[in-house]
């Protein structure tokens, strides 16, 4: 399985895709595979990277 989560830079946005009442959030940072995210609708939240799969979004 590719890791698509390694792409992920601050500044890019993505959806969580077990929650996508979230809204599109903003990565603030990924580090180890912790990504830390802001959400619009749930604020920050950090994700283990190695569990979840993040929906890079190129066009919010």
């Amino acid at each position: 399985m590719t890791d698509l989560n390694a792409i992920l830079a601050p500044g890019m946005y993505v959806r969580h895709p077990d929650f996508p009442d979230w809204g599109v959030g903003q990565v603030q940072s990924n580090i180890g595979g912790k990504i830390t995210v802001n959400f619009r609708e749930q604020g920050k939240v950090v994700i283990d990277g190695t569990r979840i799969a993040l929906m890079p979004i190129f066009d919010p």
